[in-house]
């Protein structure tokens, strides 16, 4: 039986395309290393160092968890591509809001525009965003080592810098690497926290603040976790369509059967990715700037990632952007269209009842995907909270870090095997191909 890790590395092409994505990831965490000019590297490490003491979860160990430890390194990518998706976020929003932003995303070389007016965006959001960092080391004794006006323009000009660099990096691996470059960024800042993470349990266990056995319990429920969570991103329903025969120019085509796939998360982790950006952006801001501004210190309090308040919002953002996002993908009323403009129609439906029986199976598949991924999204905040497991730990038991993983996981994969198969060799999993269950 042929090996399908040395059939990848025989295919050239695709040989290429791994071996480069590794080399750009390679350049992310050793810029993740490189601190901003001008900081305290001493001050810096016994600050964090003591608050990592105190067991407490802000959002400093959600940012830092995230950019795979350049947050509380202080480095050129601190912030790391989260401005560019707070972005996306809101051009998404305003071509829904407004219609002609939405037709200039359709006309010839309209995406090129809005991906212009998207990176435009990310430097303003970046300005926000690093300037609110550079009031964090106010609260970090010696932290910085040039004037307080210096370090406030290096800073915001280096990580706004950075993230931009991030960008095109992630464009790289996306034409010339393999999977999504923006995704795979964050991926490998998260799998990038896992040996940490394990370092972290061992020490808990050898000074016996962590029983090895409930620590077992917990590693058999994040297997659990991971298998519904596989289960849940490739479940599918399948919508059969009849297509009739039908006369294209001289060609007559015959009847044929098809199906519609629509998934029980359409939108993948797109949702909790959004949810996310989303509250990090301004509790960001209100926790740098809290020491300066009493009401927005009081806001970081209230909004905090352990909190109920924080919870709920996250929750309920989870199921707007996993309805949003469906219906921005997959409208009822284009897919209607396109079967009718060939000739298709669905057994047991009228033709003018296409829209509803869309938006009626949509509505029943996204609302159990998305009350999935809100529990996911939150079983950090309850094995932090009410388990005592350290924050570096529980981030990798659910939420957005465990999603991220499966979600690019699965992709590269999906694409890895399409490259495989396209070359006639056999696919990374034993039946050749990877396997989606139908409901």
């Amino acid at each position: 039986m042929a090996n399908p890790i040395i059939d990848i590395f025989r295919i050239k092409d695709l040989r290429d395309r791994i071996l480069f994505t590794i080399f750009i990831l390679f350049i992310f965490r050793l810029g993740a290393n490189i601190p901003i000019p001008g900081v305290n590297l001493t001050a810096l490490k016994l600050y964090m160092t003591a608050q990592e003491a105190t067991g407490t979860f802000g959002i400093t160990d959600y940012l830092d968890f995230f950019a795979g430890g350049a947050f509380k390194n202080f480095s050129i990518f601190m912030l790391g591509i989260m401005p560019y998706i707070s972005m996306s976020i809101i051009m998404q929003l305003l071509m829904l809001v407004f219609p002609k932003m939405k037709a200039i995303s359709q006309e010839e070389g309209g995406r090129k525009k809005i991906q212009r007016y998207t990176r435009i965006g990310t430097i303003f959001v970046c300005l926000i965003q690093g300037f609110a960092v550079t009031a964090y080391v106010d609260r970090i004794p010696d932290a910085i080592t040039l004037s307080r006006t210096a370090y406030t323009f290096i800073a915001i000009l280096t990580v706004t810098s950075g993230t931009i660099f991030l960008m095109w990096l992630g464009e790289q691996i996306t034409q010339r690497g393999i999977g999504n470059g923006i995704s795979m960024l964050i991926f490998a800042g998260i799998v990038t926290r896992i040996p940490y993470a394990i370092y972290t349990i061992v020490e808990q266990i050898r000074r016996r603040e962590l029983n090895p056995v409930f620590m077992i319990v917990v590693l058999v429920m994040f297997v659990v976790v991971v298998a519904l969570v596989v289960y849940e991103q490739q479940g599918q329903r399948k919508i059969p369509v009849h297509y009739a025969k039908r006369v294209v120019g001289r060609k007559i085509y015959g009847a044929q059967n098809s199906y519609l796939p629509f998934k029980i998360n359409p939108s993948g982790v797109i949702p909790v990715i959004f949810a996310s950006s989303i509250l990090v952006f301004p509790l960001q801001i209100a926790q740098n700037l809290g020491s300066r501004v009493d009401w927005l210190s009081r806001f970081a309090s209230w909004l905090r990632p352990n909190g109920i308040p924080y919870v709920i919002t996250y929750t309920g953002l989870i199921i707007f952007f996993a309805y949003f996002y469906t219906q921005v993908t997959l409208n009822p009323i284009e897919i209607s269209k396109n079967i009718r403009e060939n000739g298709g129609s669905i057994p047991g439906i009228r033709s003018d009842k296409m829209e509803e029986y869309f938006s009626r199976i949509l509505n029943r598949i996204v609302l159990p995907g998305a009350l999935f991924l809100a529990f996911i999204a939150v079983i950090p905040t309850i094995i932090q909270t009410w388990l005592n497991i350290p924050s570096s730990v529980a981030f990798l038991m659910g939420g957005t870090s465990l999603l991220i993983m499966v979600g690019v996981d699965l992709d590269t994969m999906s694409q890895i095997e399409g490259q495989l198969r396209m070359h006639h060799h056999e696919g990374i999993v034993r039946k050749g191909k990877i396997r989606s269950r139908y409901l």
